[in-house]
């Protein structure tokens, strides 16, 4: 993949520090989840909310603006799939009313996608 333009660069790093709520509640989840996830990551002309590189993955949060903008987010999945990633896609309400079934959905499909047959171990200060 070629180099990320500079662009595209700052205004992920714009999107990393005005993270939504949404997504400061949904990365409090992820950050523990192995393989590691990165925040607004761009790929092509576009910047997903949440990635997990190894697996391709690629999770996207909808807030009411995206009820709009149907046939963009078709498009831009489309094109991210034709890259070999796999989108995720879930509405914020549903972050904020579940965010650890929500996270518990992103860790299986990680684990789906890198063919896993074992549940992950628990994170290191759950079980004490």
């Amino acid at each position: 993949m070629p180099r990320v333009a500079p662009d595209m660069t700052s205004k992920a790093r714009a999107l990393r520090t005005g993270a939504t709520a949404e997504e400061r509640l949904l990365w409090a989840r992820l950050r523990h989840i192995r393989p590691r996830f990165t925040r607004q990551l761009p790929l092509g002309g576009y910047i997903v909310d949440f990635a997990c590189r190894t697996a391709r993955i690629a999770v996207e949060l909808d807030g009411s603006q995206h009820l709009d903008s149907i046939a963009y987010d078709a498009q831009r999945t489309a094109f991210l799939e034709s890259l070999g990633w796999r989108v995720l896609r879930f509405w914020n309400s549903d972050v904020r009313a579940n965010p650890d079934g929500v996270a518990e959905a992103i860790a299986l499909a990680v684990d789906l996608r890198l063919g896993r047959t074992h549940p992950p171990p628990l994170p290191f200060r759950e079980g004490s």
